[in-house]
């Protein structure tokens, strides 16, 4: 293949997806490679079959579990922030238009041997049982901060300037106000099908400006010349049988024996059908990009939600053409369904 392109990336991880995405929107020439038969690299969804392959070998999935077709198993198990960077460059894209999202029905925490629901409202931070007095009452104003917010109107800012947060503090910012959103319980959505439809999203619309795609290419290459928490999904969002829950427990570990650190959090699951474990290391680039003019992504960490992902893209892309992505956009053009599918 003689032809020349002015980016090729390898891998059809999220972040390449959106980043190849991107670029080609811009109308730069994007060559995208995978050696998988499939797009999504480490954050694809898998079926069944391809879950029991990957973990078990050639063992088949029990039938009792349900049809291969019915799941869609996250590699990389995360949430979406309702008002979160990934959602604003879905919109910024028109990605959107390719998938459909619920909203999640809500954040617990497991404390003194129960688990409660994570207030998102100020009535719920009055009943909640995880805060005293005085803390309800910071909650409940927070809440109400946070609704009535206006970032084009100064009144309503309380002498808090949003620009010069730390980025804890943001965070729990963009929480809160993620909550507001939906109404939903919690500040997250999730795509129906599982986050593997997030890399296909950004695909398609990389193919639809122009850009090549080459699956199972394992010999591809480039040749120079010179914290813990559970996630649990289900039937509702298409990610497995009816009456059948997907939970998954993730901790960014040092010790040499990682499972062990994991039980406490499986053992909030209850009985488990089937279980499967996966350990893999986290990188960072080392090289100097500017130089060899090879962009590599760090690894995908341990968060519940895609913030420290979108800005790893973003950063790219800034480095490859020196512009800044604009995510000043409209949010109520995404929407999430809050029913029971």
């Amino acid at each position: 293949m003689d032809v020349k392109y002015d980016v090729i990336v390898l891998g059809t991880g999220l972040k390449e997806c959106i980043l190849s995405g991107l670029l080609s929107v811009d109308r730069l020439k994007v060559l995208h490679m995978d050696r998988n038969d499939y797009y999504g690299g480490d954050s694809t969804s898998l079926n069944l079959n391809q879950l029991w392959k990957r973990f078990k070998g050639e063992e088949t999935p029990p039938s009792q579990i349900g049809a291969s077709r019915d799941y869609n198993v996250d590699m990389v198990p995360k949430f979406m922030m309702a008002n979160g960077a990934l959602v604003r460059v879905l919109i910024h894209t028109g990605v959107t238009k390719y998938m459909s999202f619920k909203a999640v029905d809500g954040s617990y925490v497991f404390n003194k041997g129960k688990i409660h629901k994570v207030p998102s409202t100020d009535m719920e931070a009055l009943k909640s049982p995880l805060m005293g007095l005085f803390e309800k009452r910071r909650a409940g104003k927070f809440f109400l901060y946070v609704q009535d917010y206006k970032e084009n109107d100064p009144s309503t800012h309380k002498g808090y300037d949003l620009t010069k947060l730390t980025t804890k503090q943001l965070i729990s910012w963009l929480y809160a106000e993620s909550v507001a959103r939906f109404q939903g319980g919690s500040p997250y959505i999730y795509p129906l099908y599982g986050l593997g439809e997030l890399p296909q999203g950004f695909a398609r619309l990389s193919a639809v400006y122009g850009g090549t795609y080459m699956l199972n290419k394992p010999e591809c290459k480039v040749e120079f010349d010179a914290g813990r928490y559970v996630f649990c999904c289900s039937y509702s969002h298409n990610v497995a049988s009816k009456g059948k829950f997907i939970g998954i427990c993730v901790r960014t570990s040092r010790a040499d024996n990682p499972e062990t650190e994991l039980k406490p959090g499986v053992d909030l699951l209850g009985p488990v059908d089937e279980l499967f474990i996966d350990t893999y290391d986290r990188y960072e680039p080392t090289n100097d990009s500017s130089s060899d003019n090879c962009y590599i992504s760090t690894s995908y960490d341990a968060t519940t939600h895609f913030e420290s992902t979108v800005m790893d893209v973003l950063s790219l892309y800034t480095k490859l053409t020196g512009k800044n992505v604009d995510l000043s956009v409209d949010l109520s053009a995404a929407s999430a369904s809050e029913d029971d599918m």
